[in-house]
């Protein structure tokens, strides 16, 4: 998994929970479609910073996908300001996806 992350333990609770946001298109979670770059964990102002991409920039369910990531953030990790930043740089590659997306893809 490539996440870049300043809290090793907070970010793998937090990739457990992004696993249940799925790309309704796909049926695949955003973790395993290696959707997520960064999860960084400001402790002081209690900030959760999300980085993360589409598979591509005209994505239809991009806005849907984009508040499921953040909304499941917030709910379960209350008193955190969670802030969602799109960036398409890097694009996104097939690489991206984990061993378990291709299984589930049959890629």
């Amino acid at each position: 998994m490539m996440v870049k992350t300043n809290f090793d333990l907070k970010c793998t609770i937090a990739l457990a929970l992004l696993q249940e946001v799925m790309d309704p298109e796909l049926g695949l979670n955003v973790v395993d479609l290696g959707l997520i770059y960064a999860l960084n964990f400001d402790e002081v102002h209690r900030r959760l910073e999300t980085v993360m991409t589409l598979s591509t920039r005209h994505c239809p369910m991009g806005a849907s996908i984009v508040d499921s990531v953040k909304a499941q953030l917030q709910t379960h990790f209350p008193g955190y300001g969670v802030e969602v930043t799109l960036t398409f740089d890097p694009p996104w590659s097939y690489e991206r996806i984990s061993e378990e997306g291709r299984k589930f893809l049959n890629a």
